[in-house]
């Protein structure tokens, strides 16, 4: 929509950018209606989309049905039809910032896909509408979780809850400023500094997996070696 997108322009600093949740129409490729992902498009000083990320870890019954031809169901949340899923974790540039790795809501539950392993960035930014959860425990509970993602990742997280708790987030998971749950308001300060990648954002779960295989065959053959000892009655 122009108007929107002339309407944000207005707002946006000489070299800056606003970056925003939206709806994302993009073409099928069979050539049947257009698909529509959960995004997150940075918008320059001229109102134009500069560049776009779609959400990859989708929300059952949220943003789409499984099992949709066998359930006779629709999404929970408002709108017709499912999301199409992204290709997967990226970095984007953004015009007077540092390269980022966005999640969209739920996207920061998940370890070793906070960042694209193969596009450096250098902080985080989690969008999220935790309205659902109204004054529960739950804002706080993804809160807590979105701290991991900074400690294991060594970079720090912005996260813009539109209901709160939104917090900039050091790389050592230390909550430097925040606004708390239903509090209108804005923060103004400046981007942590980014620290060398930790050791799991480099291996990921791999030494974790291959220790649990390795005790599960330990104990495996230890039962089976205590077994053959037994004396036959």
């Amino acid at each position: 929509h122009p108007e929107a997108l002339q309407a944000i322009a207005s707002v946006v600093p000489p070299g800056g950018a606003v970056i925003t949740g939206t709806p994302h129409r993009i073409p099928d490729s069979g050539g049947g209606d257009s698909l529509y992902t959960n995004a997150v498009a940075v918008l320059n000083d001229r109102g134009v989309a500069v560049a776009v990320y779609d959400k990859h870890h989708l929300v059952p019954f949220g943003e789409y049905v499984p099992l949709r031809g066998w359930l006779p169901v629709e999404r929970l949340a408002q709108g017709r039809g499912d999301f199409t899923p992204g290709l997967g974790p990226q970095t984007l540039s953004i015009p007077g910032a540092p390269p980022v790795s966005p999640q969209i809501c739920y996207e920061g539950i998940f370890p070793g896909d906070a960042a694209a392993a193969a596009e450096p960035a250098a902080w985080l930014l989690n969008i999220t509408n935790d309205a659902w959860f109204g004054t529960s425990a739950g804002p706080h509970q993804h809160l807590a979780i979105a701290r991991l993602r900074a400690i294991e990742t060594g970079l720090p997280l912005v996260r813009v809850a539109n209901t709160g708790i939104s917090a900039v987030i050091d790389p050592y998971g230390r909550i430097r400023v925040h606004l708390a749950l239903g509090v209108a308001g804005v923060i103004d300060t400046g981007l942590p500094q980014a620290l060398e990648p930790p050791l799991y954002h480099r291996v990921s779960d791999w030494p974790f997996a291959a220790a649990v295989l390795a005790l599960m065959l330990a104990g495996f053959w230890r039962r089976r070696a205590t077994a053959c000892q037994r004396p036959t009655p």
